[in-house]
C-alpha cells in the first residue's frame, strides 16, 4: 500500500486530505510543520509527498529541496501560492505536480494514482512484513505465524493486508467495507465483515497479545508494530 505524507499545518484540511486517501486505498500520515515532515522523511520509504508551502516553522520550497538531496520521493505541491514566480520556484525545487488552492478532491485524486502510476510505486505493496509472531508475504500471499503456515481465506488474507497496511489506525466498519469492496468488487455485507474478523482474530492470536482490537463505537484497530523483512 502507497504511503503518503501530508506536510499542511492547517489541521481540518490535514484531516480531510487523511480521509480522503484512506477511503482511495492509501496509507495516509499527517505533519504540521517542516521539522516534524523532514524527521518523518528520512524515517521511511514513501510514496508520495503532498506539501504546503506556507509552514509555520519554515518554506515548503526550501523542505522539497532538502528532500530531494536525501531522495527521489515524487512531491505534490498543494498550496495558496499561485503566482507564476511560486509554481516555476515548485518545479525548480523538484516538484512533480503543483495544485493551487482551493481546489477539487476528486481531481487532486486522479493527478495523485498519476504520479504514483508513472513512478511505478503501484508495486510497492509486493513486500514481506513481519507483526508480532506473524509474517505476511504480500507477493506469494503466505501468512506464517511463529514459522508455521496459516491457512487463510481470501476475504481474511485481504482484510490482514489491510490491517497491516495501517498499523494503529482506526478502520470504522465502514471503511473495511470499502475497502474490500474496491479489492474483491464483491459485495461483502456487515455480517459477513463480523464473521471473517472473529475468524482471522482466531487464526492470528497467541500469547503475544492483542493483534486486532475492537474500539467500540467507532471501528477497529492494529495494535502490533509493523516492520519490513
Amino acid at each position: 500500500m502507497e504511503e503518503i505524507l501530508i506536510i499542511e499545518d492547517d489541521e481540518l484540511l490535514n484531516d480531510g486530505l487523511c480521509f480522503h486517501l484512506q477511503k482511495n486505498g492509501y496509507r495516509p500520515v499527517a505533519a504540521y510543520n517542516a521539522s516534524e515532515a523532514y524527521a518523518l522523511a528520512a524515517d521511511k520509504n514513501w510514496s508520495l509527498f503532498i506539501l504546503d508551502i506556507n509552514l509555520p516553522d519554515g518554506n515548503g520550497i526550501n523542505l522539497a529541496k532538502k528532500i530531494k538531496q536525501k531522495n527521489n520521493t515524487p512531491i505534490i505541491f498543494l498550496t495558496a501560492r499561485d503566482l507564476d514566480e511560486d509554481i516555476i520556484q515548485g518545479f525548480d525545487a523538484g516538484a512533480d505536480d503543483y495544485i493551487t488552492k482551493p481546489f477539487n478532491i476528486k481531481i487532486l485524486m486522479q493527478r495523485i494514482q498519476a504520479i504514483l502510476r508513472r513512478c511505478g510505486n503501484h508495486n510497492k505493496e509486493k513486500t514481506t512484513l513481519l507483526s508480532g509472531n506473524l509474517e505476511i508475504n504480500f507477493e506469494t500471499m503466505a501468512v506464517k505465524k511463529n514459522n508455521g503456515l496459516l491457512a487463510l481465506t481470501p476475504t481474511e488474507f485481504k482484510l490482514l493486508s489491510i490491517f497491516c497496511n495501517n498499523p494503529g489506525q482506526i478502520l470504522t466498519r465502514q471503511v473495511l467495507l470499502e475497502k474490500l469492496w474496491d479489492i474483491e468488487g464483491n459485495f461483502v455485507d456487515e455480517h459477513t465483515l463480523t464473521i471473517n474478523i472473529s475468524r482471522l482474530r482466531k487464526k492470528i492470536e497467541d500469547g503475544s497479545g492483542t493483534y486486532i482490537k475492537t474500539v467500540y463505537g467507532m471501528g477497529y484497530q492494529w495494535m502490533k508494530k509493523i516492520t519490513q523483512k
